[in-house]
């Protein structure tokens, strides 16, 4: 099993995503700290993989709560190998609605949060010469048009990764790389785009321009590609941000009519 042994803290893993990659890692042999807001929905995931989970049920933002987190992977499973940092809120903002409290806000859970939790993390990882996966989005690169805030906070985000890669793994030895994903069908975007007025079945029809393979991606389909980072076979390789979508984001011929 490609991770054997270690020790993960996923942040956000009660639903969509960090569920997913929490899922795939005790599949592949790591013992997991499920994270999020939701009791209920993070009780479901434990009991999927009961001898290989513990769950931590607080807002990531809240003094002390990165200390907290790190404590109970220590507590419960003595050692830390890996930080995946995935919590974040997806919000519609552009720039006539969105004020400066709720700029901080987003930028409190999406980029200071990931940044608090890496420096509580650091010792622990690096004795077990460990590593960081943050969990970005592809619109860190500009962003929608409605999706200011959250662009703004994936971009300084992928900044972070970028900086701490290459630090942290020369003086500590702990690899730090980020994951891009694009459109993904997580329980959150299903919800999020019939508030915007869409059918129930949204995305079972989608325009070729936007997917190209006439589905979204899958939660499933980012874990897959999150277990390479996590694992030692992804050996030296620090400081990385890598786009997972099905067109490229630069250079993108526009579809024909």
């Amino acid at each position: 099993m490609r991770l054997a042994k270690k020790v993960i803290i996923v942040t956000g893993s009660c639903t969509g995503i960090g569920k997913a990659i929490a899922l795939r890692c005790a599949t592949e042999g790591a013992s997991v700290v499920i994270h999020g807001l939701e009791p209920e929905l993070g009780e479901a995931v434990v009991q999927e993989i009961p001898e290989k989970a513990v769950l931590h049920i607080e807002d990531i933002t809240n003094e002390g709560a990165p200390g907290r987190l790190v404590r109970r992977a220590l507590d419960t499973f003595g050692k830390l190998d890996a930080l995946v940092n995935n919590a974040a809120l997806v919000a519609s903002s552009n720039l006539e609605n969105t004020d400066l409290p709720f700029l901080r806000k987003i930028i409190e859970i999406n980029t200071v949060a990931p940044f608090a939790l890496i420096k509580e993390a650091l010792p622990y990882l690096t004795k077990s010469k460990g590593c960081v996966l943050n969990i970005g989005s592809v619109n860190g690169w500009s962003g929608e048009p409605n999706l200011l805030a959250y662009s703004v906070s994936k971009g300084a985000l992928t900044t972070l990764t970028r900086n701490l890669g290459d630090t942290l793994f020369r003086e500590n030895g702990v690899r730090v790389n980020q994951v891009n994903p694009g459109w993904v069908l997580t329980e959150t975007e299903i919800q999020r785009k019939k508030l915007q007025g869409l059918a129930d079945d949204w995305y079972k029809d989608l325009p070729a321009v936007y997917a190209p393979a006439g589905r979204t991606l899958m939660p499933s389909e980012i874990a897959a590609a999150a277990i390479y980072w996590l694992a030692d076979e992804s050996g030296p390789v620090s400081g990385q941000v890598v786009d997972i979508e099905q067109y490229p984001l630069i250079g993108r011929n526009p579809p024909k009519n």
